[in-house]
């Protein structure tokens, strides 16, 4: 059983990787983002709450997430194993993942902030049907908010996994199709080490 997690800027593909990698092998692709989505669509209590935060583009608290997270992988519905986007974004919130699941491997989609912020507002630009999901923090001042939060809480998380050799770093400057090829050569090709990260042995690097 595997279990891998997706971290990244924003706007560095992080749901499209995760869902791609979950239909290829069979994985659940779990998205805090989509949960949060949900639950702001549908009028939650907790809904408003992250609505409030998220359109400001500050990140929402630990307790709530880690509630969230708790709750998605208790479910148990995994077999071949899960693909998690959205989380972790703060250190507390990477020690809890420590602490409680079994990880193999973190999958950093690394982006420069110039192209983070062209992808973002080209994606408040033509909204739905074009490829993109437009979302309520897609503006210049949340986006602003939430590049120097990603710095100063997410980005320093890459040493906490790169110290426990679980951490493939992939350049998402690329097309969607080259970004997933990458990591799916990384993910076979393994760490320093050369131990790969994915061990389901009826999966070949080549096609799946």
């Amino acid at each position: 059983m595997q279990k891998f997690i997706i971290i990244g800027p924003q706007g560095s593909g992080k749901g499209t990787q995760a869902g791609l990698l979950a239909e290829r092998y069979d994985f659940v692709h779990i998205s805090i983002g989509d949960i949060f989505r949900w639950h702001v669509g549908h009028h939650t209590k907790l809904g408003s709450r992250v609505n409030r935060i998220t359109a400001e583009g500050r990140l929402v608290s630990d307790d709530i997430v880690e509630s969230v997270v708790r709750d998605r992988l208790e479910m148990h519905d995994w077999n071949y194993g899960f693909v998690l986007d959205g989380f972790p974004r703060t250190r507390p919130q990477a020690l809890y993942l420590f602490e409680n699941w079994n990880l193999d491997c973190a999958v950093y989609l690394d982006l420069p902030d110039e192209v983070v912020r062209d992808r973002v507002l080209h994606r408040a630009r033509v909204g739905e049907g074009s490829g993109f999901t437009k979302r309520a923090d897609d503006n210049p001042e949340a986006l602003k908010m939430r590049l120097r939060e990603y710095h100063e809480k997410t980005r320093p998380l890459l040493d906490l996994f790169e110290e426990r050799g679980m951490l493939l770093t992939v350049d998402a400057n690329r097309t969607i199709e080259e970004v997933h090829n990458a990591v799916v050569a990384g993910l076979h090709r393994g760490d320093l080490d050369g131990r790969p990260w994915f061990r389901r042995k009826t999966v070949d690097a080549a096609g799946g």
